[in-house]
């Protein structure tokens, strides 16, 4: 399939059904916020590395969390009722997505969330549109999680973690103490497997968000 090439001034994505194999729909536009809404109303994300138009995918398969098919393990349990970690919400955005950018995973050579990235989702959280998970221990932010909101669907962005466990409980915190019905990973990883998520198909994962997303 071909690819979209969007001027800076686009008004309308294409369709995400017409999305390329590896889940390339399209490249150029811009990251405004009233961009990122129409992206994500869509079911569309931006992802890309530094030095590259913005390139922007809707996959074939959405790696996705249902609210009632989180996987709570026995030892996340307990770590939970013993209270080591603290979690909040919305109290350290700015540092949770800092931290996603910098913490790099053993597989990982860079980020994806480059400074013109992280600067688009502050502002998207100044808007109301985005949200953090905090996670703490002895006051020290030691993993966490943002992404956007639509109503009854929670689209994650990235998580990271400096503790055992830390993201583990970022994530299940935002599983179970709001009202998301779907939480949309995007992408599918052995740490989001193991949780619970599964692969849904584009056009299943579509109807479901227009229906949810308020």
């Amino acid at each position: 399939m071909a690819i979209y090439f969007l001027a800076e001034d686009f008004e309308q994505f294409p369709d995400p059904e017409q999305a390329d194999e590896s889940g390339l729909l399209a490249v150029g536009g811009n990251l405004a916020p009233e961009t990122l809404l129409k992206a994500y109303r869509a079911g569309i994300f931006p992802w890309y590395n530094e030095e590259e138009p913005i390139c922007w995918f809707s996959p074939g398969e959405r790696c996705v969390i249902l609210r009632d098919k989180v996987r709570i393990s026995k030892s996340m349990r307990q770590l939970f009722n013993k209270g080591i970690f603290t979690i909040t919400r919305n109290q350290a955005f700015d540092q949770v997505i800092a931290h996603c950018a910098t913490v790099l995973r053993p597989e990982q050579e860079g980020t994806w969330i480059v400074a013109e990235m992280q600067k688009a989702y502050k502002r998207m959280h100044a808007l109301g549109h985005a949200s953090s998970i905090e996670v703490w221990q002895n006051e020290k932010l030691v993993g966490g999680l943002y992404g956007i909101e639509q109503g009854g669907v929670f689209c994650g962005e990235s998580m990271f973690s400096l503790a055992p466990n830390a993201s583990k409980a970022a994530l299940i915190h935002l599983c179970t103490s709001y009202d998301y019905a779907l939480i949309d990973c995007q992408v599918e990883n052995p740490h989001l497997l193991s949780m619970g998520a599964e692969l849904m198909p584009r056009h299943e994962f579509l109807e479901l968000l227009q229906r949810l997303r308020g």
